[in-house]
């Protein structure tokens, strides 16, 4: 194509380029174009090249044209800043944000929203669809993410072709595949293509103290790896050298380098408020005092809502103090107001270091002069591995700040293991594969056939990227299984040493002794299984055993309470008749006066027997008290046991079945017989993924309709779809009244909810218990505690109970009609975010996450409360009784206060 200067564009795109700040780079120019002419467009550009300036044309065409543009993006936080860049622009009047839990100025002319709440609007055929002519697509490539990228291909599906799709994406390597999708599937869309940066990016590995340039030249495609640094890593391996540069060594030679501001990213929250810390006992600080003032000032500006209780728990001395010396941590365990605050301030460039997670690298505009990686490896959530070129890519892509660096800096840190090499290899290497991860699910199918019909629905699927890749695919799937398939072999091997070790005189038997290896760790797995499952039922159970005895209980009624050995024998002086919350009031052998709750006891009590009491004790136990032990004291009980252990043990006779196989069975007699369990644990789950990745060349081979019509056969099956053949032998599905309302639940467990909502075991729940049940459906614990969950009340129990047991109904079903499982209830945050709705403080609501198994971050804590609250507005939407709606709509009242509150 010809040069910009001598291209002539439409009198629009003119007309834009002549009222935008800064001269617009001819990819934006083309693609601006392509939309003036009513084509679609497919953006491929790197991260800070400038190409959301395309979407905004977008925007500036549907508002000159009196049409409407929605302006999606992947997360909340970029939703937030990209209102704000448009309002400054148009004027508040004709913006509008819808972020889920999030209403501003819906109805205006310009709506930035997340692309859940376009998928959502497209589903409910909402009237603001009909004036809508273009919708931007920001960072598209969030189409390849395992849990949210089947919205993005859900919204492109099902939208208009009529709307002209603007689509920006990262540099992927398959972006003509990805158009040639587009294209085929809503018409003409151009391709455009740019792997230039506005600002230069220079690579760096920084070897002990000095920061060398990776390559012999400035431009890694034609320049050479830099022979000094390879020189100096391997001098440091032959020295014995295992960590890199300490944190403050390299962030003062940055700044004597005038390399700063700097984003260093270490992949574990803990290690980035380590960093901070470091820095802070190191006495670092980049500010000057002028500057130090203004932080201070946006800092306190920014907690203006949280109570100084509050503000302890948040450790927001620390915070505060780090941040008046010019460095931070920026994490997803962070409180959300504290992460903006550090947005902000960064963005203005008042901070110089942000110790970061790869969280930041999603889109967030907080550019840096130079970007750091202490690590090539990150944890994925199941193992560590290494980064791909394109996290590569799009962490260093923050590096180089438009209109005021000339460079950028990307400085990677040796330590043992990071071979120069290796990361020359990374840094020269600029795309990934976008890959679809679109798969059918309930809430998905329920609104396809209520909008499409059963063969628009059929041909929806047959035309989804997903299905479009599926024969390209084949030889990377190959790939993955057959390496699969070497990490099973090495598993074997490891486990054969081991058991030859164990048996040298029987080589004979090798595969035989190998499969009862495996077999024997199998058994040992299921019952560690089991024995927690049981554990978990047990607790449950006897607290509901220790509410029946308490309700039973009259005055002179003796228990005797678990306490170990020697049990404590105590008498009831005063009964509660409160029949959810029973509170006896008991006097014991030692005189002490106690208020029992049915919570104090892990294991319970036990009713021993009689005794009568003087006139007036349940008045006034305690002056009595002394009278009345003694008396109890010189009373036998031939009820009462011996021992009565503080904390009852779980069992099952499926767990003492299991106990007996594993004992008896011939590797339990084996002398290493531990060492081979383990290593027989890794070859099953080696075993295992090895089926899941052959599992997925068979799913890929087949259609996307089949597993539609898999999940439509259940949805039959439990009456929320109705199917019918007519005359001709065409196929039709009705939507129940069921189906109806499950198609307005938004939910990764969406039938689960529906099935408890419909049958009521959800109904008679307070607020602060509806709100701990549906926790349980949408908490995933990042880190356990080794804890037991403590449930606060008798309807909450049970209602967990019901919510288990229609879960365990559910996957059933699923494994039948072989449809992906359910994710399994959680329990960890139910107690903490009762507790919080029903008021207690935040600290509290913490330790009894901990005490229930779950260890969160006040961060993590908020936006699991702003996850509970989404499903909880979705519950009083589709819920079948009024009280329910009256319950969820109080729920989302209590739980959004405080630091929750801020959030919003």
């Amino acid at each position: 194509m010809t040069d910009q200067t001598h291209t002539v564009y439409s009198p629009i795109v003119e007309q834009f380029r002549a009222e935008y700040p800064f001269g617009l780079d001819k990819f934006q120019l083309d693609a601006a174009e392509a939309i003036a002419q009513g084509r679609g467009v497919l953006v491929g550009a790197p991260t800070g090249a400038g190409k959301t300036v395309v979407g905004e044309f977008a925007v500036y065409t549907a508002f000159h044209n009196q049409g409407a543009c929605f302006y999606t993006t992947p997360i909340k936080a970029l939703s937030n800043q990209k209102f704000h860049d448009l309002v400054a622009r148009y004027g508040e009047e004709n913006v509008g944000l819808l972020t889920g839990d999030v209403t501003v100025n819906g109805d205006a002319p310009i709506v930035v929203m997340t692309t859940e709440v376009l998928r959502n609007m497209i589903y409910a055929d909402s009237d603001r669809l009909r004036s809508l002519t273009h919708v931007v697509m920001d960072e598209v490539h969030f189409l390849a993410d395992p849990s949210r990228g089947p919205v993005w291909e859900e919204a492109i599906l099902n939208l208009d072709t009529r709307v002209t799709l603007v689509s920006l994406s990262a540099t992927v390597s398959n972006v003509e595949e990805f158009g040639g999708w587009l294209s085929t599937i809503r018409g003409e869309t151009d391709i455009i293509l740019t792997d230039k940066r506005p600002v230069p990016l220079n690579q760096f590995m920084m070897v002990s103290k000095q920061i060398m340039p990776l390559f012999d030249s400035t431009d890694e495609h034609i320049g050479s790896i830099n022979r000094a640094v390879v020189a100096a890593a391997a001098k440091q391996e032959e020295t014995g050298k295992r960590r890199g540069p300490k944190r403050s060594d390299v962030v003062t030679r940055m700044h004597a380098a005038n390399m700063l501001p700097a984003i260093y990213f270490i992949f574990s929250r803990a290690g980035c408020d380590g960093a901070v810390k470091q820095l802070l006992v190191d006495k670092v600080d980049f500010t000057s005092p002028a500057e130090r003032e203004e932080i201070l000032r946006t800092v306190d500006e920014g907690v203006g809502g949280l109570t100084p209780e509050d503000l302890e728990v948040l450790g927001f001395r620390h915070f505060r103090r780090a941040l008046s010396r010019g460095f931070t941590s920026h994490h997803a365990g962070m409180l959300p107001a504290f992460r903006h605050i550090v947005e902000d301030l960064f963005s203005r460039g008042l901070l110089k270091v942000c110790f970061a997670t790869e969280t930041l690298a999603l889109g967030i505009n907080m550019p840096a002069r130079s970007v750091v990686l202490e690590k090539l490896i990150k944890f994925n959530g199941e193992a560590h591995v290494d980064l791909t070129p394109g996290q590569y890519t799009q962490l260093t892509g923050r590096a180089g700040r438009r209109g005021i660096d000339t460079v950028g800096n990307a400085v990677v840190l040796w330590s043992q293991g990071i071979d120069p090499y290796a990361v020359a290899g990374l840094a020269s290497t600029r795309t990934y594969p976008l890959n679809s991860t679109f798969r059918p699910g309930y809430n998905m199918a329920v609104n396809m056939l209520g909008t499409q019909g059963w063969e628009e629905s059929h041909r929806l699927l047959d035309r989804s990227f997903a299905q479009y890749q599926a024969n390209g695919s084949v030889v990377e799937q190959a790939e993955a299984v057959e390496r699969r398939r070497r990490e099973l072999e090495h598993q074997a091997k490891e486990l054969a040493a081991l058991i030859r070790r164990e048996r040298p005189t029987q080589p004979e038997k090798a595969q035989e002794d190998l499969d009862l290896a495996v077999e024997y760790a199998g058994l040992r797995r299921e019952l560690a299984q089991e024995e927690r499952r049981a554990k978990q039922h047990a607790g449950s159970q006897r607290q509901q055993e220790t509410v029946t005895l308490f309700q039973g209980l009259r005055p002179g009624d003796v228990i005797a309470l678990p306490t170990g050995r020697d049990p404590l024998t105590a008498v009831v002086v005063r009964a509660d008749s409160s029949p959810r919350h029973p509170r006896p009031t008991v006097v014991t052998e030692e005189a002490w006066v106690e208020r029992l709750t049915p919570d104090m006891f892990s294991n319970a009590p036990v009713h021993i027997g009689h005794m009568k009491l003087h006139k007036g004790v349940g008045r006034n136990p305690k002056r009595q008290a002394r009278s009345v032990a003694a008396n109890l004291r010189r009373m036998h009980f031939d009820q009462k046991p011996t021992k009565l252990k503080p904390k009852a043990k779980g069992g099952s006779a499926q767990a003492t079945s299991l106990r007996m196989q594993v004992q008896d069975h011939p590797v339990h007699a084996w002398d290493s017989r531990e060492n081979i369990s383990r290593s027989a644990i890794q070859y099953i789950k080696a075993e295992r993924r090895l089926e899941f990745e052959q599992g997925t060349v068979t799913t890929t081979g087949e259609s996307l309709a089949a597993q539609f019509n898999r999940i439509v056969a259940l949805l039959e099956e439990l009456d929320y779809v109705e199917t019918s053949i007519d005359e001709s032998g065409t196929k039709h599905a009705d939507i129940t009244i069921e189906g109806e309302r499950l198609a307005r639940i938004h939910h990764e467990s969406d039938l689960l909810v529906a099935q408890c909502l419909r049958r009521g075991i959800w109904d008679d729940l307070d607020p602060a218990e509806l709100a701990a049940v549906a926790s349980v459906v949408v908490f995933e614990n990042r880190r356990e505690t080794g804890e037991e969950m403590k449930v606060p009340s008798e309807p909450l129990v049970e209602a967990i109970d019901h919510t288990i047991r229609i879960y365990t109904e559910l996957s059933s079903d699923e494994q039948r009609h072989n449809i992906p499982i359910t994710r399994m209830p959680e329990l960890g945050f139910a107690t903490a975010l009762h507790q919080w709705t029903a008021g207690a403080p935040l600290d509290y609501c913490l330790r009894a996450a901990e005490a229930s198994g779950a260890s969160l971050t006040p961060g993590d804590f908020v936006r699991w409360c702003r996850r509970v609250i989404d499903l909880l507005d979705q519950i009083r939407n589709t819920a079948y009784s009024d009280r329910v709606k009256t319950t969820s709509r109080k729920a989302v009242k209590a739980i959004n206060r405080s630091v929750v509150a801020l959030e919003a």
